[in-house]
């Protein structure tokens, strides 16, 4: 029974694995957990785990090749928002805390802590506990909502999941567009977009 639990962990490690947008890991625990009638708690503590070591990974690979993707200015710029970021690891908790509380992606959050070279103690506790709530809350739900694993596939392509998508892809943008040495140094807004190699 063990190799099952063990492929709730690899299915989450390999949904947040990739450096863009796609199904939330809570939805192949929600498959293993329905499935197979697994333990909610079990599934859960091995869902998240592997959620967050695979958003771990994904900041370390995509920190590797952001260089080849962005201009160096922007990585600088990145680099500034990481350093800012891991001077007050309250506040920073506290944002990443919300922000994996909220139905968002976290890849841009990854994305960004690849980047800027974010210590992970600056994101991981946080994440990990937002995660826990997060996705307790889904896998709850998901079994009163779920009768079949078909119905669960059908909402994978709701206008919910689309509009979802699209504003990961927007607070990628965010992220990636604004110049964020102006912002926090002088407190004022400018998007520049001549960011990419």
């Amino acid at each position: 029974m063990i190799w099952i639990y063990l492929a709730v962990f690899t299915g989450a490690f390999l949904f947040d694995v990739i450096p863009i947008p796609g199904p939330p890991a809570w939805m192949i625990m929600l498959f293993f957990y329905i499935g197979y009638d697994l333990n909610a708690w079990f599934v859960l503590i091995m869902g998240v785990t592997g959620s967050v070591l695979g958003r771990y990974v994904m900041s370390l690979y995509f920190g590797k090749i952001s260089h080849r993707l962005i201009t160096i200015q922007k990585n600088d710029d990145l680099s500034f928002l990481g350093n800012k970021l891991s001077q007050n690891r309250n506040r920073a908790w506290g944002l990443v805390f919300l922000y994996t509380l909220l139905p968002m992606p976290t890849t841009p959050l990854f994305n960004l802590m690849g980047v800027a070279k974010i210590k992970p103690l600056t994101v991981l506790p946080p994440f990990f506990i937002g995660k826990l709530i997060s996705d307790g809350y889904m896998l709850l739900a998901g079994n009163i909502v779920v009768k079949d694993i078909p119905a669960m596939l059908e909402g994978m392509l709701s206008l919910k999941s689309l509009l979802i998508t699209i504003g990961a892809m927007i607070t990628m943008a965010a992220i990636l567009f604004t110049d964020w040495m102006l912002l926090i140094e002088h407190k004022k807004f400018r998007l520049k977009f001549n960011v990419f190699k």
